[in-house]
């Protein structure tokens, strides 16, 4: 697979697009960010990162027919100016995961959803996506976002539970991994947006963000 065979409205290729521009966050951030503060409370800029190149190993075990909850949440270890090239290398192992068209009817299983691959593709777009914004708020960029992976996202956060969201992650706790039900939950309650915000607005507002 390679992404300009894609249609455009294949999620492989979605997925590629949020990817890009979170790499592209991710380039530009500098040393001394590392330690800043980000809207996702448990993490500065490194963990941040680090949960963000997680959640690409996490898709490619998707895409292997892997179990990926067996992949840890965060990527530690990495020098402070090898993150990018950690994000690249994840990225192609994406790429490799996911070339078969099998790949996007395969049923994928997690804790909390059950669903074909091309789902949880757009469904890690919409995460993705949630955590470039993170970042870039954190570093002060202003990514080009791509509003078809935005709109795609968007329609894709309904799996995220309405309504008191700490309640539905209780319930949930019992059957999730350890590491999962060590924390909380990792998003807040949805946020009010503007009929007329930007799609970014729209979407981190869903996720319990103020933008």
């Amino acid at each position: 697979m390679t992404t300009n065979t894609l249609s455009p409205t294949d999620p492989r290729l979605v997925f590629a697009q949020a990817v890009a521009t979170a790499g592209a966050t991710i380039a530009a951030v500098q040393p001394d960010q590392l330690t800043a503060a980000t809207p996702c409370d448990e993490y500065d800029v490194r963990t941040l990162i680090g949960h963000m190149v997680a959640v690409l190993d996490r898709v490619t075990l998707m895409g292997e027919g892997r179990d990926p909850m067996s992949s840890p949440r965060l990527v530690t270890g990495v020098d402070d100016d090898g993150w990018h090239a950690a994000w690249t290398a994840a990225a192609h192992r994406v790429q490799a995961a996911w070339t078969d068209d099998a790949t996007l009817d395969r049923t994928v299983v997690l804790p909390w959803a059950q669903a074909p691959g091309a789902d949880m593709l757009a469904m890690y777009s919409s995460e993705l996506s949630v955590h470039t914004w993170d970042l870039a708020t954190a570093t002060g960029q202003r990514p080009q976002w791509n509003e078809q992976v935005l709109q795609i996202a968007l329609a894709a956060s309904g799996g995220l539970p309405d309504g008191d969201r700490a309640a539905a992650f209780e319930q949930m706790r019992p059957n999730l991994p350890p590491e999962i039900a060590a924390g909380g939950p990792p998003f807040g309650n949805p946020i009010a947006a503007d009929a007329e915000a930007p799609l970014i607005d729209k979407l981190v507002a869903w996720y319990g963000r103020r933008p």
